[in-house]
C-alpha cells in the first residue's frame, strides 16, 4: 500500500496562475459586498448580478493555466497515494494532472439547480444565463459554496487528514472556517509542512516554509519523491 499524502490548498496557489483572490489586498471583497454576490440572500435579491459576477470569474479560470506548484503536486502521485483537498473553485489541479481532488467550496465550472443541490451540471460554456433551468424548472446557479451554506466533503476530508503520513498545506491563510480547521486533524506523527508567503502563527506541529507556492512546492515534492526530507 502506498503512503498517503494530503495536499491542502488555498487561494495563494491559484493566485500564481493569475487568478485574483477574494480576501487579500486587491481581492474581490474590496470591490464587491460579500452578501451581494456570495450569499443566498444576494442570489434571491439579484440573481442576474450574481451570475454576471461568477461568469467573469469563470472566464478568468478558463484563461488561466496551472503553475509549477500544481504540476509538482500532481507529480507526487508517481510515488504516493495523494488526495488534494482544495478551497479553490477552479480546475487547475485537475488540469495539472491530479486525479483525486475534493473541492470543499464547490466548482465554478459547474452549475446546479437553485432548488435541488443534487442536480449538478458541467458547463459547456463560460456563462450561465438567466433562463437556463434545471430539469425541475429552477434557475441554474453556480455550483459554489456561498456564505451561510454548508462546506462540502468535511467528514471525508477530516478522515483523509487523519490517515495521512504526510500533509502539505499551501497558499492558505488558515482563516476561512470550517475548512481551516482541517489542519488540526492530522495525526501527531505525520510529517506536516506549511508553505505560504507569510503566516501569523503556523499550526502546532507544522514546519513552515516561507515563499510562493510555485517556487517552494516543487522543491518539497522533489525531496519527497527522492525519499528525502525537504530542507
Amino acid at each position: 500500500m502506498r503512503e498517503k499524502v494530503v495536499v491542502f490548498t488555498g487561494a495563494g496557489v491559484s493566485a500564481e496562475s493569475g487568478l485574483r483572490t477574494f480576501r487579500d489586498m486587491g481581492g474581490y471583497w474590496r470591490e464587491y459586498a460579500i452578501e451581494a454576490v456570495a450569499s443566498p440572500e444576494g442570489w434571491k435579491a439579484n440573481p442576474r448580478a450574481v451570475l454576471e459576477f461568477y461568469n467573469e470569474r469563470r472566464k478568468a479560470v478558463l484563461q488561466a493555466s496551472p503553475n509549477a506548484a500544481h504540476t509538482a503536486i500532481a507529480a507526487l502521485e508517481e510515488r504516493f497515494d495523494v488526495v488534494v483537498i482544495t478551497q479553490n473553485i477552479d480546475d487547475l489541479h485537475e488540469r495539472a494532472g491530479s486525479t483525486n481532488v475534493l473541492h470543499v467550496h464547490g466548482e465554478i465550472l459547474k452549475a446546479r439547480s437553485s432548488v435541488d443541490p443534487s442536480l449538478v451540471y458541467p458547463l459547456a460554456t463560460a456563462v450561465i444565463e438567466m433562463g437556463q433551468l434545471c430539469e425541475q424548472g429552477s434557475q441554474l446557479r453556480p455550483d459554489v459554496v456561498w456564505f451561510g451554506e454548508a462546506v462540502r466533503f468535511m467528514d471525508e476530508a477530516a478522515r483523509e487528514f487523519a490517515r495521512a503520513s504526510r500533509v502539505l498545506t499551501i497558499g492558505t491563510s488558515l482563516s476561512v472556517y470550517p475548512a481551516a480547521g482541517l489542519v488540526s486533524k492530522a495525526k501527531p506523527a505525520a510529517e506536516k509542512v506549511l508553505v505560504a508567503p507569510e503566516i501569523d502563527r503556523p499550526p502546532p506541529g507544522y514546519r513552515f516554509f516561507q515563499g510562493k507556492a510555485a517556487a517552494v512546492v516543487p522543491h518539497i515534492a522533489r525531496c519527497w519523491l527522492e525519499g528525502r526530507k525537504p530542507c
